[in-house]
């Protein structure tokens, strides 16, 4: 019976062993680059607003952690249910769960092994290279001045417009005195030299048909200048800059801490608006971070009152308020635009519309956001068509084209924006 089951528990054995083989090639971080990119934009849009690689933010930070925990295996199942993995009573899961004042992680249980290994694979990429010098630091490369032109250029500009202003009316003088000279030479009348030797007041100058016909056509082109330049700002909001019912700075959350702007602005990956966050959004990171500056934890208690959350006890209340945001960017009802089209389809960072909205602590609106800005836009900016196949016959009608422009797939449209 012995010599019967032999072969088969051999074979069974095989078989194991050639499965565990494969299943531990499989959980091996990636180097290439395709991985890699992979898993920094996993990375951005899910981990970084609790994680950063190098420095401890919400979470803890993620260089080494593929040699700091048990092994792969633990890693993806911690990803996709760290619960889970605490309730096991694992050793190293509770370590990290009581560390962090018991904050519990978002599971992502739709994550392949593939995807877990990507992010992996970027970490260990980011940890890999040297940190970037600190603001103030400057390297051998940095030799732009802050890339506009010098103000020293403007004034030595200003001085020589003025140097040559009085120059030409140096010039100008000495024209003059050469012609009354040279008119005196010649046999004038009484009359003729009277006005030749006539001298100007003041008076005169102020009464004179050409000094009033130029003043009057100043102050006229002036005025039409303001009006038309009046008519043109009707509706237009640059630099609107409202106080808002809490002081949330992006400058400390997009800048400081490098969160994803489509972290909180859900709706600009999924349809038209992209959405005033929702308080529960704050949550996911204020449930713990619940003190700052005098200012900070002030403001930080207003969204507190707002849910209804009692940080002393860690519970709800049920008391809940709106807050009353202030709306900053408005386009008229007649124009219609799509922030996932933008987002998604064209790839269009947030900062080229809403300007270095990393440096606001208030945000004001950047732009002009006009029809004329929008078509200029449309005009410039090139079509991403590459891995597109939407765009494979567009590309074959424009193969004479080097580029395809926005404008060149019917972004002029007028029913594009309005209908």
């Amino acid at each position: 019976m012995k010599k019967r089951l032999s072969r088969p528990v051999t074979l069974l054995s095989f078989a194991l062993v050639l499965f565990l083989s494969l299943s531990s090639f499989a959980q091996t971080i990636p180097t290439d680059d395709a991985a890699i990119s992979a898993g920094e934009a996993l990375f951005n849009g899910n981990c970084k607003s609790c994680h950063r690689v190098k420095q401890k933010l919400v979470g803890p930070a993620l260089a080494g952690v593929e040699e700091r925990t048990p092994s792969i295996k633990w890693i993806l199942d911690w990803v996709r249910n760290p619960a889970k993995v605490i309730a096991s009573g694992d050793d190293y899961a509770n370590k990290i769960y009581n560390e962090y004042n018991k904050s519990q992680m978002t599971a992502f249980t739709s994550y392949t092994d593939e995807q877990i290994l990507s992010i992996l694979g970027y970490i260990k990429a980011e940890a890999s290279k040297a940190d970037a010098p600190q603001p103030g630091q400057t390297t051998t490369a940095d030799t732009s001045g802050g890339g506009g032109v010098p103000s020293g250029y403007l004034n030595a500009i200003l001085i020589g417009l003025v140097i040559i202003l009085v120059l030409l009316l140096i010039i100008l003088g000495l024209i003059i005195n050469a012609l009354k000279k040279y008119l005196d030479q010649k046999d004038l009348s009484e009359d003729d030299k009277e006005i030749v030797h006539s001298k100007y007041t003041l008076n005169t100058l102020v009464r004179s048909p050409g000094f009033i016909f130029l003043v009057i056509f100043l102050v006229a082109s002036v005025t039409f200048k303001n009006v038309i330049d009046g008519l043109y700002s009707i509706g237009i909001q640059q630099n609107y800059q409202p106080k808002q019912p809490i002081a949330f700075s992006h400058k400390i959350h997009a800048g400081q801490y490098e969160i994803e702007c489509r972290y909180c602005h859900t709706g600009a990956l999924k349809g038209k608006q992209a959405n005033i966050p929702s308080a529960n959004i704050c949550m996911n990171c204020h449930s713990q971070i619940r003190e700052g500056t005098n200012t900070g934890t002030t403001e930080i208690s207003k969204i507190y009152a707002a849910i209804g959350y009692d940080p002393a006890t860690g519970s709800y209340t049920g008391k809940q308020k709106p807050i009353e945001w202030v709306r900053i960017h408005n386009l008229p009802d007649l124009a219609y635009f799509n922030h996932a089209q933008h987002n998604n389809v064209g790839g269009i960072q947030c900062q080229t519309c809403h300007g270095p909205i990393e440096e606001m602590d208030v945000v004001k609106q950047y732009s002009l956001l006009t029809m004329g800005w929008c078509i200029d836009c449309h005009r410039k900016t090139d079509v991403n068509t590459k891995d597109n196949h939407y765009y494979d016959k567009l590309l074959e009608l424009h193969n004479s084209k080097k580029s395809l422009k926005v404008e060149d797939i019917g972004g002029l449209e007028c029913a594009k924006c309005h209908y």
